[in-house]
């Protein structure tokens, strides 16, 4: 369904699995586990892998905070996008890469589920891409706001809840797991 009518290519996008984001993730071990068999399955099946780290203060360019956690490496041939904010695409070359690949439907896993995985999908959605998120393979940390803890179990849950239930004019977005992703 989605809005791009001169593209069928899917890429497999994966958000912000560095040290300083993997940092007391719930569940981490676990996540990058599936986040990595989804990658070796995408890399077999000849889908595209597209990297995106993120940079800010407490995460420079080229610290040990900001390098792709041990568990993972990006080959050199698959396309690396540095940002600053929340979206993946905000003030970055991520809709240039995606077009140059030929890619209208996007499978998303990664990191901090309730900041850089929500915003990056919703903004894949509002450009036209269909989106499919991979429940399993995606997390964040909890935190307390306003007197009261907020969960990233809770977190999680909730994003794969809505976003199996999202569409927008001429494009989807949908949740399947690891072993359904690729």
């Amino acid at each position: 369904m989605t809005t791009f009518t001169d593209r069928d290519i899917s890429a497999l996008i994966v958000i912000d699995v560095q040290n300083g984001v993997a940092e007391g993730a719930f569940r981490r071990d676990d996540v990058i586990g599936n986040i990595a068999s989804v990658v070796a399955r995408a890399r077999h099946a000849g889908m595209p892998v597209v990297w995106v780290q993120h940079s800010d203060d407490e995460i420079p360019i080229d610290s040990i905070e900001w390098q792709i956690v041990d568990e993972l490496a990006r080959l050199e041939s698959e396309p690396l996008v540095l940002k600053q904010f929340r979206s993946s695409f905000e003030a970055t070359n991520l809709e240039v890469v995606l077009a140059e690949l030929g890619v209208s439907r996007l499978l998303v896993c990664g990191m901090q589920t309730n900041n850089c995985i929500r915003h990056t999908t919703h903004a894949a959605l509002e450009r036209g891409y269909d989106v499919t998120l991979i429940s399993d393979a995606h997390t964040t940390t909890g935190y307390e706001w306003n007197g009261h803890e907020v969960s990233a179990e809770m977190l999680i849950d909730e994003t794969n809840d809505n976003f199996g239930e999202y569409a927008l004019p001429g494009r989807r977005a949908n949740v399947t797991t690891t072993a359904h992703a690729v």
